[in-house]
């Protein structure tokens, strides 16, 4: 189970953020002028709350329970679940955001069409992942074997 490897590694996970302040930060800052983050959200992949907390999305889907733990100490919802099959009802969140969670999953046409699913009309579901073919997506690729997060992880070319 890929949440396991979550499971064991929060800390180790949540301190990229802090290591990596800049990168983090126009991550955070590339989502805020992109889309108007108003409205009732939720973050697929929540992780330890990183990009909800500040983004102000209230609700997050994590399957690592350590992980949403730790959300939920930034004041994010949490729902122990997956994104192939939300416990969400119908049009329920003006926004639906999932960074660099689609590596993950299993069926990432079903977790699009689940967000899909949730979004009220008129609703932004914003993805945001490395390009496989970027500089940074052939790094993590080329050192996948090397990183306990990376290690489980899908890339795909932003065209497929």
């Amino acid at each position: 189970m890929k949440a396991q490897w979550f499971n064991d590694n929060v800390e180790r996970y949540d301190s990229w953020f802090d290591r990596n302040r800049l990168a983090y930060e126009s991550e955070i800052e590339a989502i805020r002028m992109l889309v108007q983050v108003s409205g009732k959200g939720l973050e697929i992949g929540v992780g330890t709350g990183r990009f909800a907390a500040p983004l102000g999305l209230q609700f997050g889907i994590e399957p690592s329970y350590e992980m949403g733990k730790y959300a939920e100490t930034r004041g994010v919802e949490v729902i122990l679940g997956v994104g192939e099959n939300l416990p969400c009802k119908k049009c329920s969140f003006d926004i639906v955001l999932m960074v660099t969670t689609i590596f993950f999953m299993t069926d990432v046409p079903e977790a699009i069409r689940e967000a899909y699913r949730v979004l009220k009309c008129g609703g932004y579901i914003v993805i945001g992942f490395v390009d496989r073919k970027s500089s940074l997506g052939n790094f993590y690729e080329n050192n996948k074997g090397k990183n306990v997060f990376y290690k489980p992880a899908t890339f795909f070319p932003w065209m497929m």
